[in-house]
């Protein structure tokens, strides 16, 4: 099969975003894009039937004039679409292994009306084993204005970290634009005094973490020496500091261990709060 970038299409605001964002994404990468709905109850497909007696003529008319409009804005980007009579969350769990990217709608915070969002997209995030966008919807036109900004990456500095760095390097270079690599580090009680803090221990925090990342970071440096890349430590909570990090920024990629059978499958906090509280669309990587 042909590389893909799949999006998963429900009709809401969000997935149209997502649509939209994946459209752009596919086109830098030079990927086809499918444009996927999934639904158990849609009908076996007849020979021949007209509009007014085919059960699956909205679901058609939803993959139909999301690719008109997406194909209007990137007339040399190959579309596809795509119904699946199957549960979302295990079409698009099989989807996901046969694309270079899943990109679906999430509204963050807000309340969860839409099947693909939250019901959908968190659990698939967690056990998908390529990565997984979810986009929100801050209106296109900021979304596209944002595509001149950066991509920021999450750092925790232990554990393998090469397919997150990956994809994130390869974002970056997509866009020509830096990669900030941002990693929090929470103040320890020790170096807390009436005045605020010992900044003896934070500055060598920093010089500690700073090295750390360089560490990792240069060999990615050597393999995309057209990407800037500037580091960004900030002494909080990582959760705290990925969010901050990550406003106004094209794209934030965090990292989650791959998920394992037999094992519920989780996202961490930073990934959490990324998902939850991110304005920016977040790519979720498996890593490790």
């Amino acid at each position: 099969m042909e590389p893909l970038v799949t999006v998963g299409l429900d009709g809401s605001p969000e997935s149209l975003a997502a649509a939209h964002w994946a459209a752009d994404e596919a086109e830098k990468r030079r990927l086809t894009l499918r444009l996927l709905h999934a639904w158990p109850m849609l009908a076996p497909e007849p020979a021949r039937a007209p509009s007014e007696v085919d059960q699956n003529y909205w679901a058609k008319r939803l993959v139909h004039t999301a690719r008109a409009e997406l194909q209007a804005g990137h007339p040399g980007l190959t579309v596809v679409g795509t119904l699946v009579a199957d549960d979302a969350r295990k079409a698009l769990l099989h989807a996901a292994s046969e694309s270079e990217l899943l990109v679906l709608g999430s509204r963050g915070l807000e309340s969860v009306e839409s099947y693909f969002l939250g019901e959908v997209s968190l659990p698939v995030a967690a056990r998908s084993d390529r990565p997984v966008v979810l986009v929100r919807s801050p209106g296109r036109a900021k979304a596209r204005a944002e595509t001149a900004g950066r991509v920021v990456v999450a750092l925790k500095l232990h554990g393998p970290s090469d397919s997150m760095l990956d994809f994130a390097f390869h974002s970056a270079a997509a866009r020509e634009v830096p990669l900030v690599a941002v990693h929090g580090r929470s103040v320890p009680l020790h170096a807390r005094v009436p005045w605020g803090v010992d900044h003896s221990v934070t500055e060598d925090m920093k010089r500690d973490a700073r090295d750390d990342l360089d560490r990792v970071l240069d060999p990615w440096r050597e393999k995309y020496p057209q990407v800037e890349v500037v580091d960004n430590i900030r002494l909080t909570s990582p959760a705290k500091a990925v969010v901050q990090a990550s406003e106004g920024a094209a794209l934030l990629v965090v990292g989650r261990h791959p998920h394992r059978h037999g094992v519920t499958p989780h996202l961490d906090h930073v990934v959490h709060a990324a998902l939850h509280h991110g304005r920016c669309p977040v790519a979720v990587v498996p890593h490790g």
